[in-house]
């Protein structure tokens, strides 16, 4: 059997994963009674609540006697890692862009990687039937995409269908409205070449994806670069430099069917597969016959430019929601987090209760707290800060390239809020309908938080694009939040009573009756310094009858903050407690005369 290897490059909410669906269906990898999810493919809860995809898969579809393995790429920067590994394992891509939306960061970001590989794309116009589609603007905007990114001749020369993923058709006309997504599948087969792979040599792997089974443990998955392999077949690791990680057999031979994962007694060169075996075995390995000793050239993992500390939960409502509460659980989950995702680093801190777990951004981290908090951990995180490094100049810290499309009105809202985080404008454009699409080179460190205030400045309109640019000169100090808290000076319940006359101080975070400690934040001070208040103040009752009435008080619903803007917002001296069913703010230091010491201790 024939078989090709292609890559589904597409920016978040494009259309990529119901495009993978109606390929499914049409090559009849699903029965047609067959009860299948919308988006197959996201499988992970919070892939389906965030409509993005975060992990990268892999799958396959038979049509007319050939396999195509398609591997769905993560279109947002945070996984950027995982994106060019995932290139190298692929012969061709299929570039989906949105017929009103057009090119954006994210696809320019894989497709630079896809473009620097010599991958010749193929570009699908999706979403044609959108009633603001603007197929052809769109398709000039991708040919001055591939032509900024330096693509050759034979790039520019890309092959192009226009389609409706949700409807199930294609064609090579931006009019089509029926049909079938056989003309994807005629250009899958024409367009890309059959894997440049040499069957007759000795057994070479290269590990690109890496996870877990409860009964199989690690999990490879890559691209068999030569030869063949056998289950129970002698094989051992290589790292990039090779040097022999481990010594084994490949006890599990897996290949993709569809959505499933299937067993099979050997596969041959050029097919994707997964190997169960090994323990120590990572991303980047060369795994080979032991023959072998020259490692496959491997993609390196990008740097970490994000770290936060998770820390056992130690306020005073510790254990009362969360199973999963002491380090020693925090400290397995995380390392197991470690070893699947390869973008995240674990280290240990002195007091063995609180970890320092760096990433590459703050929606990353985000996920990794959100996955934690479903299973039952409880845990105190605090402000994310940016990783810096020592350069040829000095102290260096990580870039971003932050992309905005916003409403004209906005824009020069954004752009003064943006100077502020000390960013550069580097371009700004008229990108139609009223809209004005501004770049800036923007220190990461800036860039934490900002996302919620922009969205209330762009009165939710606004679209907002990061990712890394480099490693820049260190932009000095950068202004945190203007306001102070409301703490509260002991522990009980929330009272109406109490609230009443704080809502005049500030913006309440809580409700009447929820619990309290001392040291937990329960507002914003309309003031820059922080404010201890008791909340818990009741009425004083007397014997005596009073003349009016007490009038019923009537307090303005709190704000509550998602996990991700909770992150945002606290100070260095603060930690969000995140338990199963609640999202908390607190001092790091909830005596109030220990936050007194730390900040004399902190101006010395």
């Amino acid at each position: 059997m024939s078989l090709r290897n292609v890559a589904i490059i597409a920016h978040v909410d494009h259309g990529k994963t119901t495009l993978v669906d109606q390929l499914f269906r049409q090559s009849g990898t699903f029965r047609d009674n067959q009860r299948v999810e919308e988006r197959a493919m996201d499988s992970n809860d919070l892939e389906k609540e965030r409509g993005i995809t975060i992990l990268a898969k892999c799958t396959s579809v038979e049509w007319e006697g050939t396999r195509i393995n398609i591997v769905d790429t993560p279109g947002h920067a945070d996984f950027g890692g995982e994106v060019e590994r995932i290139l190298s394992m692929v012969d061709g891509v299929i570039l989906l862009v949105d017929a009103a939306e057009g090119a954006m960061p994210q696809t320019k970001f894989v497709t630079g990687k896809a473009l620097a590989l010599g991958l010749r794309p193929i570009v699908v116009v999706n979403k044609i039937d959108r009633h603001d589609a603007r197929a052809q603007e769109v398709l000039d905007e991708v040919f001055d995409l591939f032509v900024s990114l330096e693509a050759n001749d034979d790039q520019l020369d890309f092959p192009v269908l226009f389609a409706s993923g949700r409807n199930g058709y294609a064609g090579d006309n931006p009019d089509v409205r029926e049909g079938t997504l056989d003309p994807l599948f005629h250009k899958i087969v024409d367009h890309v070449p059959a894997p440049n792979a040499d069957p007759d040599g000795p057994f070479k792997f290269l590990v690109t994806l890496l996870d877990r089974d409860n009964f199989l443990g690690r999990i490879l998955t890559g691209l068999v670069f030569s030869g063949s392999i056998k289950v129970n077949a002698p094989i051992h690791a290589l790292d990039p430099d090779g040097k022999i990680v481990e010594q084994g057999r490949a006890s599990k031979i897996l290949a993709f069917r569809g959505l499933e994962r299937v067993p099979v007694d050997e596969a041959q060169a050029g097919d994707i597969i997964s190997i169960a075996g090994l323990t120590a075995a990572t991303v980047a390995n060369t795994i080979a016959d032991p023959s072998v000793t020259e490692p496959l050239h491997a993609q390196p993992i990008d740097p970490p430019t994000l770290s936060m500390r998770f820390a056992v939960n130690d306020s005073p409502m510790a254990g009362r929601e969360g199973t999963k509460v002491t380090s020693r659980m925090i400290r397995d989950r995380l390392f197991r987090e470690a070893e699947s995702n390869v973008a995240i680093k674990v280290t240990e801190a002195d007091d063995k209760d609180s970890f320092e777990v760096a990433g590459r951004g703050e929606l990353q981290l985000g996920v990794v707290i959100e996955t934690m908090r479903r299973e039952g951990f409880e845990l105190g995180i605090s402000r994310p800060r940016v990783l810096f490094r020592d350069g040829e100049n000095g102290r260096e810290e990580p870039y971003e390239t932050v992309i905005i499309d916003v409403d004209d009105e906005y824009s020069g809202t954004v752009v003064e809020k943006m100077a502020i985080r000390k960013a550069e404008m580097t371009d700004m454009r008229p990108s139609g309908g009223g809209k004005t699409r501004i770049t800036f080179s923007a220190p990461s460190r800036g860039m934490i938080g900002y996302h919620g205030e922009f969205l209330s400045d762009t009165r939710g309109t606004g679209i907002m694009n990061r990712l890394f640019e480099k490693y820049g000169p260190h932009k000095g100090k950068i202004e945190g939040r203007k306001n102070g808290v409301l703490i509260s000076n002991g522990a009980g319940e929330a009272v109406a009573y109490a609230l009443g006359p704080l809502e005049e101080r500030g913006i309440l975070m809580v409700s009447p009756g929820e619990p309290l400690y001392e040291g937990m934040i329960i507002g914003e001070n309309a003031k820059p310094d922080d404010l201890e208040v008791n909340p818990m103040k009741s009425k004083q009752l007397t014997n005596f009858r009073s003349t009016g009435k007490d009038d019923a008080i009537r307090l303005t619903p709190p704000r509550r903050l998602t996990l991700e803007q909770a992150i945002a917002y606290i100070d260095e001296d603060e930690m969000v407690e995140v338990t199963p069913k609640s999202i908390r703010l607190r001092k790091r230091w909830l005596d109030s005369n220990d936050r007194k010491k730390a900040a004399r201790a902190k101006a010395a």
